[in-house]
């Protein structure tokens, strides 16, 4: 109880207030498309067919969606107390620890990200979980069953809430396979297992249920980018057979205008981009796309380390299209953020829209939003890179200090999520870096008491 007073409950309260300045909370065009799939369709496995189903049973239920959000705002707040006490349980000043979890809840980064109608959320709540499980792990040098069953559960959900969630996985149970002695056979079949799920879920069961696979213009998106950044830089690869396929898709300037390494958003999110036309030559273009990665490896490879610049650059290159953060939109409604008729309607869509609680609490936590956009500070609570660094420190540190190489094991979600986007993501949105910030100042009361102990 102790517990729950000293930090689950500031949590609770600081997130509620957010939930009541944005309820039901903060939404994009695809929170929209979340919804429209379940009820006027087709549902497509393009999004996560989870989230999608708890949008819809809580529509079904409540006839809006706040439920949504406030069950976010309880698991993140429970997640964060876990965190807290397995970090205190490894060796963190528990004053220091619990103080830097209610502080998370004041920031933007996690408190209107833990209102927002988007599937990153219980995606970043599950890895932050498994950060907590690894530091209960390292606190008793033990991986016992029943935590490989909690990682196996959690690893599962990574996959079930984001598409590329299996890269995540992968690469964070094969680093905690380097560090943990312990039942590596174990971990590595359920490692195995959770990454497979999900891709068997998408293309075995949910065709069965009537659920559609993702076009093959969303599965390759970002090698269609690929193109378009080397027909900007380098013309001379392409060929008038090749000028002719890309013409059929799209007319050869958006190939060009499109040709931003930062972001594929100016050229598949326009309307002289044709997603049939490049659907029909989806088998040319991924030809295309393998003789560039022959012919030239080095322009490839910078594309996908620049579009990924959000997982390991500390600055934003603001200059540059797509070089920006992307953060929350906070438009009234649907409508004004998507256009009208650019998803299809549906009985009950108008829940889309800002209905603050209370107007006191909204107008202040749209200010400190607005004060924390400031580019001077965009480096530090936006991007997530620095902490990936800092979260690798505190470890490091925190493992020779401890002589307990089982600390190392944290990291694993947060190596797992930097690396994964690094190799594939579409845009510089700070979501996709959310669980190395959180993790990240979680670890900074560890950081100091590790510096102390060696000193």
């Amino acid at each position: 109880m102790r517990v729950l007073r000293s930090t689950f409950l500031p949590i609770q309260i600081v997130l509620l207030c957010w939930w009541a300045a944005f309820y039901p909370g903060l939404f994009s065009r695809d929170s929209v498309l979340y919804l429209s799939h379940t009820l006027a369709g087709p549902w497509i496995s393009d999004h996560s067919v989870l989230y999608d189903s708890v949008l819809w049973l809580s529509m079904r239920l409540t006839g809006d969606l706040g439920a949504v959000t406030l069950l976010q705002t309880t698991a993140t707040a429970l997640t964060l107390t876990f965190l807290a006490r397995a970090l205190i349980a490894l060796g963190a000043p528990p004053r220091w620890t619990n103080a830097m979890a209610i502080l998370l809840a004041f920031l933007p980064p996690l408190g209107a990200f833990s209102v927002a109608l988007w599937k990153d959320v219980p995606f970043t709540i599950c890895a932050v979980a498994i950060a907590g499980v690894c530091a209960r792990v390292a606190a008793d040098r033990d991986l016992t069953n029943g935590r490989l069953a909690a990682l196996s559960a959690l690893f599962t959900l990574l996959g079930l809430f984001r598409a590329n969630g299996f890269l995540v996985v992968a690469i964070a149970v094969a680093a905690l396979l380097l560090v943990v002695p312990l039942l590596r056979v174990r971990l590595a079949l359920l490692g195995t297992a959770a990454a497979a799920i999900p891709l068997l879920l998408s293309n075995l069961i949910f065709p069965l249920i009537g659920i559609s696979a993702p076009s093959k213009t969303y599965v390759y998106h970002t090698a269609f980018g690929d193109i378009a950044v080397a027909f900007h830089e380098r013309p001379d690869l392409f060929d008038n057979s090749d000028r002719a396929m890309l013409a059929t898709i799209a007319p050869l300037k958006r190939w060009d205008k499109g040709g931003t390494c930062h972001t594929i958003n100016p050229l598949i999110w326009r309307g002289d981009f044709s997603w049939p036309q490049a659907d029909a030559h989806a088998t040319e273009l991924l030809d295309l796309w393998k003789r560039l990665l022959v012919q030239e490896p080095g322009l490839v490879v910078d594309t996908r380390l620049c579009r990924g610049a959000i997982a390991w650059q500390l600055w934003a290159d603001d200059e540059e299209t797509g070089g920006d953060t992307y953060r929350f939109s906070r438009r009234p409604n649907a409508d004004s953020y998507i256009g009208e008729d650019q998803v299809p309607d549906y009985r009950g869509r108008e829940v889309f829209t800002l209905r603050p609680l209370n107007e006191g609490l909204h107008t202040l936590a749209g200010t400190w939003l607005d004060v924390t956009l400031n580019k001077a500070v965009d480096w530090m609570l936006w991007r997530g890179a620095l902490w990936s660094y800092l979260s690798y420190l505190a470890l490091a540190l925190a493992a020779w200090s401890l002589r307990n190489r089982y600390v190392l094991g944290v990291g694993a979600i947060v190596l797992g999520q930097q690396l994964a986007i690094l190799a594939n993501i579409s845009a510089q949105d700070f979501r996709y870096m959310a669980t190395p910030i959180f993790v990240g100042v979680m670890l900074l009361p560890l950081l100091a008491s590790s510096f102390k102990r060696r000193s």
